[in-house]
């Protein structure tokens, strides 16, 4: 191993929590952690790492949080994509939320469900026109040349010229539901805050676990 990567070490110390301060439940508590993350102009804050599982082999990627709503977190993607393709196989999904800057992370375990198609629409026609083109452009997860892909993009922009936008047919969001969401504390000597919010017999049950 390389020692220089095994003797990395950073000193947490900036913040604690405590079970007994934090909201009901954990969509508020996460409200409050988002908002402070935003106020500390941490780069795309809403950055997560979307897990999911197909044939019991797991697979990662960064997407964008781009709602919070009562139901949980939703992001969008296409829907003929490889992550999309493990959803429809597997709901159960985690997203991590990492803020170094406040020596904090979110972990949330719940049931990826796709949004409606009005609030699919809603969402595709606020986006920038190039997004929007990109997003009939790409064949996502397919394998293809950066010139295919371009003479794609072309396409569809000069077919955009002539008629008003449309959202894709394979594209939409969807919601995660939350059903155990950890929050994580950074603190001296790795005896770091974690506590959990677990969704049983649809209440919140609320406790600390160890670092």
């Amino acid at each position: 191993m390389d020692t220089t990567i095994a003797n990395l070490r950073k000193e947490y110390k900036k913040n604690s929590l405590d079970e007994k301060d934090v909201q009901k439940n954990p969509i508020e508590q996460f409200r409050i952690w988002f908002n402070e993350a935003l106020q500390a102009d941490i780069l795309e804050p809403n950055a997560m790492f979307l897990a999911t599982a197909s044939q019991n082999k797991p697979s990662g990627r960064v997407v964008l949080l781009k709602d919070l709503d009562e139901n949980g977190f939703v992001f969008y993607t296409n829907y003929q994509s490889r992550k999309a393709e493990q959803i429809a196989e597997n709901q159960f999904v985690s997203l991590t939320f990492f803020w170094a800057e406040l020596e904090r992370q979110v972990r949330i375990e719940g049931i990826a469900r796709k949004v409606s198609e009005e609030k699919s629409t809603a969402y595709f026609l606020s986006r920038p026109r190039d997004s929007q083109i990109g997003a009939w452009a790409s064949p996502q997860s397919q394998q293809i040349s950066k010139e295919a892909l371009a003479n794609l993009f072309a396409k569809y922009e000069k077919e955009f010229q002539e008629k008003a936008m449309e959202k894709p047919p394979h594209w939409g969001g969807y919601v995660v539901e939350p059903q155990y969401v950890e929050f994580w504390q950074g603190r001296p000597s790795r005896m770091h805050d974690r506590v959990v919010y677990r969704l049983e017999n649809n209440q919140w049950q609320i406790y600390r676990i160890a670092p």
